[in-house]
C-alpha cells in the first residue's frame, strides 16, 4: 500500500541544487575532491559585532522564547532605517514591513496570500526557480515572460503592453537580476508600475544582491506610486554574509503586507531573538564593511572570468551580484553535458543555465563565493583538462 502525494506537488521535482549536492557528495566520497562554483552560499563571514550580538543575547536566558510574528519593533526600526539610508524610501516601521526567516519564505507567503489555483502570475525567463515552484504548489497559471541578452536582460515593456494581462495577479521581477546580474533603470521601474496599476496585478520585487558590486543600489519602492500595486523582498543572505542565519523581510503597502502577516503567522513562530539582535547590528554595517566585501570579491571575479576565457565563455563584465553569467562556445550543443564533463574530468562544478530557463540553456552561472585559492586550483585543473574545446560537445 502506497499513500499518495497531493496533486499539487505532482510538477514539482526536486531542487537542482538539491539532487547534485548528493551527486557531488558521492563523487567525493570515492576520494575526489570536488571544486562547487555552483552555488551562491557566501564563504565570509558576517562581521564581527553581528557575531558579538549573536553571542551576547544568546547568553540571556529570558532571549529563548517565542517571539513575534511580526518581529520586535526594534529590527523593524532597524530595516526602516536601512532603507531609507541606502534607498532613500521612507518605510513605516509598524506597519510597512514584516521580517521573514529569509526572503525565500517570503515567495510562498506572498504567492498563498493572493494567488488562487488558475490565477496568472508572470515569471521570468531565466529567473529564480523558486518563483516557478511556490506558483505550482498554489496551482497557479504560470505564463513566462522572456528576458534575453539583446534586450539586456531587462522586461521587455513594448511585447509586455500587447499582452491580455486582465488574468495576471501577480508579476515576479528580480533586479539586480539573477542569474545574470543585469540591474534596472529607475525608468523601467516606472514603466512596470504603470503596467501593474492599469492591470490591477501585484507587482513583487526580489531585491538581496543590490549590495553586490553594485554602485548604485536601487529599490522598487523609490519609484512614485509603487506602496500602491508593489511588494519588495530582501534579505542579509547575500549582502550581510548571513545565508544560513535566515533573516530577510518583506516591504511595502501596509495593507499587502498584512495579507503576508495573515500566512506566515499560521506557518511560523516568529525569529529566534538573539538572531533579531545579531541583524540589528548587521544593518549598521558601515560603508567601509561593504566596500571590503565587494573588493574581495572584485578580485574573485577577475579570476572567475579567467576560467570563464579558457572555457570559450563570452560574458559581459559590467553584471553586478554574486555570480558571473556567461555565454557558452558556440561549439557547445548540450550544457548539461558541458558542465557534467567538467565535474568528471576537472573536478569541477559550475551552474547550467537551463535550470533557470529555457533561455538560460546557452549560459552558465559560476559563484564567487569561493577562496582566491580554490578558484585558482580551478583554473589549474581546467588547463589541465585535455582538448578541452574539442572534447566537450
Amino acid at each position: 500500500m502506497a499513500i499518495t502525494e497531493a496533486n499539487r506537488i505532482t510538477e514539482l521535482e526536486e531542487y537542482y541544487f538539491s539532487r547534485k549536492l548528493k551527486e557531488i557528495s558521492d563523487i567525493e566520497k570515492t576520494g575526489k575532491n570536488i571544486i562547487n562554483l555552483g552555488i551562491g552560499n557566501p564563504d565570509l563571514p558576517p562581521s564581527q559585532s553581528t557575531i558579538d550580538a549573536l553571542s551576547e543575547s544568546a547568553n540571556q536566558s529570558g532571549n529563548h522564547g517565542y517571539q513575534g510574528y511580526s518581529s520586535s519593533p526594534e529590527l523593524r526600526n532597524a530595516i526602516s532605517e536601512y532603507y531609507n539610508k541606502i534607498y532613500s524610501v521612507v518605510l513605516d516601521p509598524g506597519r510597512e514591513i514584516l521580517p521573514l526567516i529569509g526572503s525565500k519564505e517570503g515567495i510562498m507567503h506572498i504567492s498563498m496570500a493572493f494567488l488562487n489555483p488558475g490565477d496568472e502570475v508572470l515569471i521570468p525567463n531565466p529567473g529564480y526557480p523558486a518563483y516557478t515552484s511556490a506558483s505550482k504548489i498554489i496551482g497557479a497559471a504560470i505564463r513566462y515572460y522572456d528576458l534575453n541578452e539583446k534586450n539586456n536582460w531587462h522586461v521587455d515593456i513594448d511585447e509586455l503592453k500587447t499582452k491580455d494581462l486582465s488574468r495576471v495577479k501577480i508579476m515576479w521581477i528580480n533586479y539586480p537580476h539573477m542569474p545574470t546580474g543585469a540591474v534596472a533603470s529607475s525608468g523601467l521601474f516606472e514603466e512596470l508600475i504603470s503596467i501593474a496599476r492599469k492591470n490591477n496585478f501585484l507587482l513583487c520585487n526580489d531585491n538581496p544582491y543590490s549590495l553586490i558590486l553594485n554602485e548604485n543600489p536601487q529599490s522598487l519602492l523609490s519609484v512614485g506610486g509603487a506602496k500602491e500595486v508593489a511588494l519588495e523582498l530582501n534579505s542579509l543572505s547575500k549582502s550581510h554574509n548571513m545565508a544560513g542565519w535566515r533573516v530577510g523581510w518583506v516591504a511595502g503597502n501596509e495593507k499587502y503586507v498584512k495579507s503576508v502577516l495573515k500566512v506566515k503567522s499560521n506557518i511560523d513562530s516568529g525569529i529566534f531573538l538573539p538572531i533579531q539582535h545579531a541583524a540589528i547590528e548587521a544593518l549598521k554595517n558601515p560603508a567601509d564593511w561593504h566596500k571590503k566585501r565587494n573588493d574581495e570579491l572584485r578580485e574573485r571575479k577577475r579570476k572567475v572570468l579567467n576560467l570563464l576565457k579558457l572555457l570559450g565563455c563570452s560574458y559581459d563584465e559590467n553584471q553586478v551580484g554574486m555570480f558571473v553569467w556567461a555565454k557558452l562556445p558556440e561549439s557547445v550543443i548540450d550544457a548539461e553535458k558541458f558542465v557534467d564533463k567538467l565535474l568528471s574530468e576537472a573536478n569541477v562544478f559550475i551552474t547550467p543555465g537551463f535550470i533557470f530557463g529555457s533561455n538560460g540553456e546557452k549560459y552558465v552561472r559560476v559563484s564567487l563565493c569561493n577562496s582566491m585559492q580554490k578558484l585558482e586550483e580551478a583554473i589549474r585543473r581546467v588547463k589541465n583538462m585535455f582538448s578541452i574545446k574539442a572534447e566537450i560537445k
